[in-house]
């Protein structure tokens, strides 16, 4: 037998398991996330502990990326659960990319239930040099 500590913890679970019917999965608010840059690349960093990576989707139409997870119980349906406070069901995240970054070359890896997008900032984005030509001679523009 577990024995639970926190009455405020235990009063969250009973008010969620009387407003949700029986048999649902709860839903997390959002998938946390890091997100920063990296010299030439953005790099966004999801925690989905728990979720198998088969269960990933990632998707980008226009300039929304998506990422689209499934968590599923581990333990058997006839088993009679003491502690249920892990999120289960189908979750997602949107984020919108600005034009500055290539949606066409995104690398995806999953390891350790951190799911790590690199998104490269596109060449057109990217700062440049302008040469500046020097010409010693003036030239005079004429008009017919």
């Amino acid at each position: 037998m577990l024995m639970r500590t926190d009455p405020f913890r235990e009063l969250d679970r009973l008010t969620q398991q009387f407003f949700q019917p029986a048999g649902t999965w709860t839903r997390p608010a959002s998938i946390p996330m890091d997100a920063y840059r990296d010299g030439d690349e953005f790099v966004v960093h999801f925690d989905l502990p728990g979720v198998d990576p088969q269960a990933v989707e990632v998707d980008v139409e226009r300039n929304v990326l998506t990422v689209k997870v499934e968590r599923r119980p581990t333990h058997k349906a006839d088993v009679q659960m003491q502690v249920s406070e892990r999120p289960l069901g189908v979750f997602s995240r949107q984020l919108f990319l600005g034009d500055s970054l290539d949606t066409e070359r995104i690398d995806a890896a999953y390891a350790n239930g951190v799911l790590t997008l690199r998104i490269p900032v596109a060449e057109r984005a990217k700062p440049r040099k302008i040469e500046i030509s020097a010409d010693t001679e003036q030239k005079q523009i004429t008009t017919s």
